[in-house]
């Protein structure tokens, strides 16, 4: 029966659109931190549908918002009051740390991303962007020309022009050989240096830890460094916490506060995981920014009744369960517990990461080539063993990418941590 979903599948949606595994799955229903395919099979979810089933499959909390409220209207756009996006929004701007702060509600990280750069294009009156090397963003027209994974970037064409910087990736490059306060000084210099040669740069975009790119991030600071360099040519700050946002990284709710030295950022995008699994998307900006648009401007299902019932229920139960807390408690061991599975791997480089956020970067033993084809292995046995994660890293897809919900109870990261020795060991 899978069989014959994956050739329709095939006949009418286009080549460019991946699925995972040889035998592609298709999940049915999920529970917590489980998943049921079609064949009556169960898997520990450790990806959550890229990230977006932030909080738990089934949370019973979130159904019972999106039933009720689907129950009274489920569509009305923002043409008409809605109070569940005003109060989503209130809770949403007082938790950015953006002052004076105004919420836009999209349906996409995409969309989110492109809003952003419409607002700091227009601001600025500049169509120039800096970017981080390495970075994705989404797949619009606009979010495709500032990705800089030529992985994920399928036309140069772009209406922005934009200028990559380095700084996202620590542990290759030029400066991977240098401390941490001597990386961000160089980066800094080349930031400098890139300044030196543009005029009226409107905003860097970057994501405090890059989710396709293989949970990759810089040290901490960097981005306050860049910061104040920033703020001396009047260039805004977006930072993309599409990935990153609602205490997914532990130590912070926002991965920007990992450099908060020079203070909030001017935007902040969001997606994925608010809605546990419901489309939403936003961005936040200072009043200034946000109101800056000079002409109308509506959105027929961002901030939709439903969508908003959802996140709020979803935001209300992270608050309450401390959900940022059990990030930083179950995955640090988790993260501890990869890498002593991986310490005597020769085909693993780096473990890395941060709360339930974490990549392990496979390589060809004795070198620091890329393996995508021991990623696409690992991927297999682990589904053969009844754990779903995923993949990324730079160009190569040689990144395997753990991000369970943040409910994980230690019992099952350690689960998952033994199928992923196991499949990490058929390699």
């Amino acid at each position: 029966m899978t069989r014959r979903l994956h050739d329709r599948h095939r006949a009418v949606l286009p080549d460019w659109l991946a699925l995972y595994y040889k035998q592609p799955v298709e999940i049915t229903h999920g529970e917590g931190r489980h998943v049921w395919d079609a064949d009556g099979n169960k898997y520990l979810d450790f990806f959550g549908g890229i990230l977006t089933t932030m909080t738990a499959h089934a949370l019973p909390e979130v159904t019972k918002a999106v039933a009720e409220q689907a129950g009274r209207i489920i569509h009305t756009s923002t043409l008409y009051l809605n109070r569940q996006m005003v109060e989503l929004a209130e809770r949403i701007a007082q938790l950015s740390g953006i002052p004076d702060a105004r919420v836009f509600f999209t349906t996409s990280g995409t969309e989110a991303n492109d809003t952003a750069l419409l607002l700091a294009t227009a601001y600025r009156n500049s169509n120039q962007i800096l970017a981080m090397r390495n970075s994705y963003h989404g797949r619009s027209f606009s979010a495709v020309g500032i990705t800089g994974n030529h992985a994920w970037s399928p036309t140069s064409l772009s209406p922005l022009q934009t200028l990559y910087v380095h700084g996202g990736v620590r542990s290759r490059g030029p400066y991977a050989h240098l401390g941490d306060s001597q990386f961000i000084e160089a980066c800094v210099a080349d930031l400098e240096d890139l300044l030196g040669h543009t005029r009226n740069v409107a905003a860097l975009i970057a994501e405090p830890i890059q989710g396709v790119g293989g949970f990759t991030s810089p040290p901490d600071g960097l981005y306050a460094a860049f910061r104040e360099v920033l703020d001396r040519h009047g260039i805004l700050w977006i930072t993309d916490e599409v990935q990153t946002g609602w205490g997914r990284t532990g130590d912070h709710f926002w991965g920007w506060q990992a450099h908060e030295r020079s203070g909030p950022p001017d935007l902040l995008t969001f997606a994925k995981g608010i809605g546990n699994g419901m489309s939403i998307g936003g961005v936040v900006a200072r009043a200034e920014v946000m109101n800056c648009l000079d002409s109308n401007s509506i959105s027929t299902f961002g901030g939709s009744p439903v969508t908003m019932a959802a996140g709020l229920a979803n935001l209300t139960y992270l608050l309450e369960h401390d959900l940022q807390g059990n990030a930083r408690r179950v995955g640090g061991l988790l993260i501890e517990r990869l890498r002593a599975i991986c310490a005597q791997l020769p085909v693993v480089r780096e473990v890395r990461g941060r709360g339930l956020m974490a990549g392990i970067e496979l390589v060809r033993p004795g070198t620091d080539e890329a393996n995508p084809e021991a990623a696409a292995a690992v991927l297999e046995a682990a589904r053969e063993g009844g754990l779903l994660i995923g993949k990324g890293g730079g160009h190569d897809t040689s990144v395997l990418r753990v991000a369970p919900p943040l409910t994980l109870t230690v019992a099952e990261a350690e689960e998952g941590a033994a199928i992923l020795e196991r499949a990490l060991h058929t390699v």
